[in-house]
């Protein structure tokens, strides 16, 4: 079975504010980097966007692939994992003390690339000494930084 292994990461200035997220995409000897910015979000926005846009990178499923993905956010890991994300649409998107899921829309998404890639979420631990988890940090946080200088340029 070939092995595809996404890693991903989010960052917020604030929270809410700028966001960054990452995703690197390892395939046999290619690596592809994608990396995005959004003006006003939350580090779990950010987490959750960097897998999607990462599942959404890969061209097709293929029953002879495997797909991982590697976040340093427990919040996006365990909620797979852990089942969380059932348990939340079988309460009507409501969390256990029956507030509203955050992140619905994002969640949904995630649902449907799922079911289409079949992904084994993995926990790492952020900032230590994972190349492509760091590497991921690096690219979130220069979106951030780089939508900041552009805006500046933009005042007057």
């Amino acid at each position: 079975m070939k092995n595809i292994q996404i890693y991903t990461d989010g960052a917020c200035s604030g929270n809410p504010g700028p966001g960054g997220w990452a995703a690197v995409l390892l395939f046999e000897k290619h690596k592809k980097e994608i990396s995005g910015y959004e003006p006003n979000t939350t580090n779990n926005r950010m987490e959750i966007l960097a897998a999607i846009r990462g599942l959404e990178a890969l061209k097709q499923t293929n029953p002879k692939y495997s797909v991982q993905i590697y976040s340093d956010s427990s919040y996006l890991v365990n909620a797979i994992e852990k089942g969380w994300l059932d348990g939340w649409r079988q309460n009507d998107w409501k969390t256990s003390d029956k507030k509203p899921v955050k992140n619905r829309d994002l969640w949904e998404r995630i649902i449907e690339l799922n079911s289409i890639f079949q992904p084994k979420y993995i926990k790492v631990k952020g900032h230590s000494d994972n190349e492509y988890n760091n590497r991921c940090d690096e690219l979130a946080v220069a979106q951030i930084k780089n939508n900041a200088i552009d805006k500046s340029r933009d005042k007057p």
